[in-house]
């Protein structure tokens, strides 16, 4: 699904986001958008949170659930 391959991509540039900042101390996000509490950081923040929440999801699919096939049982 698009929503999963977006949802995974947040989620990816949140953990490097916060590993920049446990090894380095460094906050790209702020960075770039003029600081935590400026309005498109908490944006950014809010959406990479709603990602990570959705990745749990994924999770707890099956295999079938995913590929878009249904299962067989007999």
């Amino acid at each position: 699904m698009v929503i999963d391959k977006i949802a995974l991509a947040l989620a990816i540039i949140g953990a490097l986001n916060w590993g920049g900042i446990g090894l380095f101390g460094f906050d790209t996000v702020a960075f770039l958008c003029g600081g935590q509490m400026a309005i498109l950081s908490r944006i950014i923040y809010a959406l990479v949170g709603l990602a990570g929440l959705w990745c749990i999801t994924l999770l707890f699919r099956s295999s079938d659930e995913e590929t878009g096939h249904a299962r067989h049982t007999a």
